[in-house]
């Protein structure tokens, strides 16, 4: 493929407080954290300086507040070469924010202050239709209002740009969504929740699969964390091993599974090839503390390939 392919992302920009704990604490308990660490994430943000860092040419669509965090958040994504202009500052909300604790297993607790990302509308994402109509791959997830991700699938596919759908928070999906999406990537809890089936062996990951097939999506993929990823399309399906690798942070493992999925895509890479480029890029990614910081770079993820892990 010629030149960087093109990815636009529409979707969240939050500031991440995350405190690093011996456990995770249990329902009205407190636990004295090791240590903190204030960070640009954000699902939407985070996809696009993945995806940049990659190698992809990004354009991020999304709101933040006017605000000093939403300046810290559009300068973090200048210095990882997005480009900002569809990213709005908005004057009637906060910046988002997200309040993260982490475990040295790596495991994690979230709660999310969506403030501008709730603000987007089809509008915005009508503004920066040039630039989706010149895309390779369109980047969606669940923090920004649903009639907003479903219009901007829908504008994206009517001009043939693959469209790869995280649907993660968990939200339902209308039905009219599936049949816009190339790739539906949600983890297990988000597969079982879409369908009504329980994730207990392979054989209900392919019935899982099925259904979602059935409503109209071209590839779903479920990820499984340190067990891979299970792919289905038309043709069949089949299960992509994970890399082994020790944790540290997996904040951010899915938005660096979905980036390096659409990015191998967009460069020419079958669905199968670009599911185990994206088990690598998350294994490299939860080596690293942080949601975005830790995003590695194209030739981290070719050097960590190199022999640091085997899968």
């Amino acid at each position: 493929m010629m030149g960087k392919p093109i990815v636009t992302v529409v979707g969240s920009l939050h500031m991440d407080f995350t405190v690093v704990t011996d456990r995770l604490p249990s329902p009205g308990e407190t636990v004295i954290g090791k240590t903190f660490k204030m960070s640009p994430g954000g699902k939407g943000a985070n996809q696009a300086v993945a995806s940049s860092r990659l190698g992809a040419k990004v354009y991020m669509v999304g709101r933040v507040g006017r605000d000093y965090l939403g300046s810290l958040l559009v300068e973090a994504l200048k210095k990882s070469g997005v480009e900002t202009a569809f990213v709005i500052k908005d004057p009637s909300s906060y910046t988002g924010i997200a309040l993260i604790t982490v475990d040295p297993q790596g495991r994690n607790t979230i709660a999310v202050a969506p403030g501008a990302d709730g603000a987007l509308r089809k509008e915005d994402v009508e503004r920066a239709m040039p630039i989706i109509a010149q895309s390779s791959a369109l980047l969606l997830q669940l923090e920004v209002p649903i009639e907003v991700v479903t219009y901007a699938a829908e504008e994206a596919r009517k001009r043939g740009i693959k469209v790869f759908l995280n649907p993660a928070p968990f939200k339902p999906l209308p039905e009219d969504l599936y049949r816009n999406i190339f790739a539906l990537t949600p983890n297990e809890v988000e597969a079982s929740a879409l369908t009504g089936i329980e994730a207990k062996d392979e054989e209900k990951l392919g019935k899982m699969a099925s259904k979602l097939l059935d409503l109209g999506t071209e590839n779903v993929v479920i990820t499984l964390g340190s067990k891979g990823a299970f792919l289905a399309h038309r043709k069949g399906s089949l299960l992509i091993p994970a890399y082994r690798v020790k944790p540290l942070d997996t904040t951010g493992a899915g938005d660096a599974f979905n980036a390096a999925l659409a990015v191998a895509v967009a460069e020419g890479s079958s669905i199968e090839d670009a599911v185990r480029f994206a088990n690598l890029v998350a294994a490299c990614k939860v080596t690293k503390l942080g949601a975005q910081e830790g995003l590695p770079k194209r030739n981290e993820v070719e050097a960590f390939k190199g022999g640091l892990i085997s899968p």
